[in-house]
């Protein structure tokens, strides 16, 4: 652990990922000798040993623009954008760049709008949103002007004290200046006249959310290694017993249980000790009893794992075994993954499951969490406490994964041998190569390739296998990027 904390120092201070001094000298001579361009490999590195990149959370009431903006932010479209509120999305989490800095995007649009009016729903939405963020946009109609609603999530901002930069929207010309101008009444600071729809004003917003945002994320990892509680996020669709789970292994009723999804009081984070080891559990089993929606249900499932998995260091997916792998379950495993945090899957209610039910479902697990074959499992039961003393050692399991790195000496000699006796197939006549590597970050496992062309997705995914059946990373996600040669000093892709 000396060591890794002292690679992470290095990081700080000498920018080389989690390679030493020696090791990258060594390494830069390596990528000359192959007539790789150093500030190309020296970039590569920087990316790839980046830890947890901030988070920037847009929030505002309904049809302001904020799914608009983000798809503006992230310059594609891939949040949904539709007038109704409660729209369902897959993801809520983006990756974005600007000015050569990375970051991630929470999406909080299409909340539904409840009976109980529309203040409870953002308040609820926006905290989700808020407490996993290190900033904030806030979004605002400059036609319509500030609201009793926009009034609200203002005195949500200021309780949760995170630096906020305030978006005027549907600002589309000179004659619109005049109404952002109105919303220096919030008390925010400055408001960003912006069109998300046509992106007037949208670079200048994105300056001022750099000044703002952390280089880091003010959480750091590694806590073991500092003397802190790891983080654990209990994830999971509504009612699968993420409740239950929560208060049978803290051996109390901690969480409200009721039979109805969603109905559990606000998130809250558990100090448990377990096996003599105080953990932190990040409770994501629900939003207000005062707030239970129908349709925004999935929506709101999918903003809470965002929020808590963003404060993890590991996700305990938590899936009901008595029922048939669900699309929500399979997007709740691929948002952990996406995340980069270790990964640990606990089948519930294991003990009420008969022979016929036990097959399918193992059938099921090889079909829909193939991908994924790399996380521990563990089957229990939240009700009655069967093999929960088998969590946490699955959890210790997928952490030190998570934190596995493998010198670049050691790596170059394992792809050596890999390229000799499984060369990449030919394509077009040429052969492709990987030349060398390194593992330039951790939490999760972070790899750059190098290469002497294109390599296909199917042999990347290859090399990870390989890599898994070497050098273990059980119960980690690995990202391998690659970079490919370019002739006469060209440019990087």
């Amino acid at each position: 652990m000396n060591d890794h904390i002292h690679s992470e120092g290095s990081f700080e201070e000498h920018d080389h990922g989690e390679l030493g001094d020696a090791e990258y000298a060594e390494f830069m001579e390596l990528a000359a000798e192959e007539g790789f361009d150093p500030e190309d490999v020296e970039g590569a590195i920087e990316e790839a040993g980046h830890g947890p990149l901030p988070v920037l959370a847009v929030v505002g009431r309904p049809n302001v623009g904020k799914s608009t903006l983000v798809n503006r932010i992230i310059g594609r479209r891939e949040a949904v954008v539709e007038d109704k509120p409660g729209v369902t999305r897959d993801r809520v989490t983006y990756e974005a760049e600007w000015s050569g800095r990375r970051f991630k995007v929470v999406d909080t649009g299409g909340w539904e709008q409840d009976v109980l009016g529309i203040d409870a729903s953002v308040a609820a939405q926006a905290e989700y949103a808020i407490d996993a963020a290190d900033a904030v946009v806030f979004v605002v109609d400059a036609k319509v002007g500030a609201t009793d609603t926009d009034e609200a999530v203002v005195r949500l901002l200021r309780k949760a004290g995170k630096p906020v930069v305030l978006a005027a929207n549907k600002v589309d010309g000179q004659s619109g200046e005049a109404d952002a101008a109105y919303l220096w009444s919030l008390g925010l600071g400055e408001p960003h006249p912006v069109s998300a729809l046509h992106g007037r004003g949208t670079g200048d917003m994105l300056d001022a959310v750099l000044e703002v945002l952390p280089d880091a994320p003010r959480e750091t990892f590694g806590a073991a290694g500092i003397g802190g509680p790891r983080r654990i996020a209990l994830i999971g669709r509504p009612n699968v017993g993420k409740s239950s789970l929560l208060n049978k292994v803290a051996g109390e009723e901690r969480v409200v249980v009721n039979e109805l999804a969603g109905t559990t009081r606000d998130p809250v984070d558990e100090l448990i000790e377990l096996g003599g080891v105080t953990w932190k559990f990040v409770d994501t089993a629900g939003i207000r009893k005062r707030v239970h929606l129908q349709q925004g249900a999935d929506y709101y499932a999918s903003l809470r794992t965002a929020a808590a998995v963003e404060k993890a260091e590991v996700a305990v997916v938590l899936i009901d075994a008595s029922e048939s792998i669900s699309v929500q379950d399979q997007r709740i495993v691929s948002m952990a993954v996406d995340a980069g945090r270790a990964m640990v899957i606990a089948y519930n209610k294991w003990d009420t499951l008969d022979e016929e039910r036990r097959y399918y479902l193992e059938r099921e697990i090889e079909t829909e969490f193939g991908q994924v074959s790399w996380a521990p499992r563990v089957n229990v039961s939240a009700q009655t406490g069967r093999h929960m003393e088998k969590l946490v050692p699955a959890i210790e399991t997928a952490l030190a994964g998570w934190e596995t790195r493998v010198p670049t000496g050691r790596l170059n000699a394992f792809l050596g041998e890999l390229v000799a006796s499984h060369p990449h197939p030919v394509r077009g006549g040429k052969q492709p190569r990987i030349l060398f590597g390194t593992q330039a970050g951790t939490k999760p496992p972070r790899f750059v390739l190098f290469a002497s062309g294109f390599i296909e997705a199917g042999y990347r995914r290859f090399i990870e296998r390989r890599l898994r059946e070497e050098f273990g990373f059980e119960g980690t996600p690995i990202h391998i990027s690659v970079r490919v040669r370019e002739k006469r000093g060209g440019k990087k892709k």
